[in-house]
């Protein structure tokens, strides 16, 4: 039996959609890269709960014709490659689960959200 992987979307990134692609933007070294709609579903369903497995099984083989051994090979290579560029992050273990000091901290994404933040501290 595979050892289950765990993706997260980093907290280190800035992303937008457009159309079925997405936009992502890198907190190293701020590159920019195109995900196409395969990458997109996985990276919108990378909530450090859900297994890659299960991501594949229910959101990508249900959208497209693809077998499931392929799909699962793919999307593995895939959360690896982001995880490399700082877009994801990868565990072997749900990263929900993670104690708070290995937790990523998030950071707001818009001027919005880090004036909510602030008067939430208050």
């Amino acid at each position: 039996m595979r050892q289950k992987i765990y993706v997260a979307r980093s907290p280190r990134i800035a992303a937008r959609k457009l159309g079925e692609e997405m936009l992502v933007m890198s907190g190293q070294g701020s590159t920019l890269f195109t995900l196409n709609p395969t990458a997109t579903i996985l990276w919108q369903a990378a909530d450090g709960a859900t297994p890659v497995d299960e991501i594949v099984e229910r959101r990508i083989c249900s959208e497209f014709e693809v077998k499931p051994e392929e799909a699962l090979r793919d999307a593995e290579a895939l959360a690896d490659d982001l995880a490399k560029h700082g877009i994801l992050l990868i565990s072997e273990k749900p990263i929900s689960e993670q104690p708070v000091s290995e937790q990523p901290i998030a950071r707001p994404d818009t001027p919005a959200q880090e004036q909510q933040s602030r008067e939430q501290r208050r």
